[in-house]
């Protein structure tokens, strides 16, 4: 399989994204976002490897629109407490740090959001709410990315072992136009808080 026809597979999917989420799902995790800034309450952002990488361009524009929002990992990341919004992302929904920072999370009385491929997984149990989003269906034998790193177990590297991240992406920035929407900002507004000492 050539870069084309990879390029042409991504892009086939991602076309029917729109069809394989749940509209119902979206819009209340929208209204959740939107209800957590009004209340000044923060959002922290759990993922490992690609999902994590996905995780921060969402906080990144979240942080645009005016919202607290931190993401795990990071050193200034304050506590989280009850009435905090969590979103953790993990397509298998295996991951165990993932995982770990979600159980951890509902104990201090925040809300974890899953956005997952699997809604019975480990993460899909504890969240709160889940949205799904498609992706593989094959999950590796060793659940834990960093584990995985470590043994150089290394997922081929083939359009499949991509989907979850791709179409995460492509949801959560549609998700942000809608956001702008409703929160009625400008992409000035945006710009304004864009990191200006780069």
């Amino acid at each position: 399989m050539s870069y084309v026809d990879a390029v042409r597979e991504i892009a086939r999917f991602i076309s029917k994204l729109p069809y394989m989420i749940r509209e119902n799902e979206v819009r209340t995790f929208i209204d959740m976002l939107i209800k957590t800034k009004a209340l000044g309450k923060k959002i922290l952002i759990v993922g490992a490897g690609r999902s994590g990488l996905v995780g921060r361009a969402f906080a990144l524009r979240l942080l645009h629109m005016g919202f607290q929002v931190f993401v795990y990992g990071d050193t200034i990341v304050p506590a989280v407490s009850k009435g905090d919004l969590v979103i953790a992302i993990s397509g298998s929904g295996l991951t165990a740090s993932v995982v770990l920072a979600a159980k951890t999370a509902k104990k201090v009385g925040a809300k974890v959001v899953a956005i997952t491929s699997h809604r019975y997984s480990p993460l899909g149990r504890i969240a709160d709410f889940i949205v799904f989003v498609p992706g593989r269906t094959k999950i590796a034998k060793e659940h834990d990315y960093y584990v995985r790193q470590i043994l150089g177990q290394h997922e081929p590297l083939t359009p499949l072992g991509t989907l979850f991240e791709i179409s995460a992406l492509v949801l959560l920035d549609g998700i942000v136009a809608e956001l702008m929407r409703r929160l009625e900002l400008t992409e000035e507004e945006l710009r304004a808080r864009h990191a200006n000492i780069e």
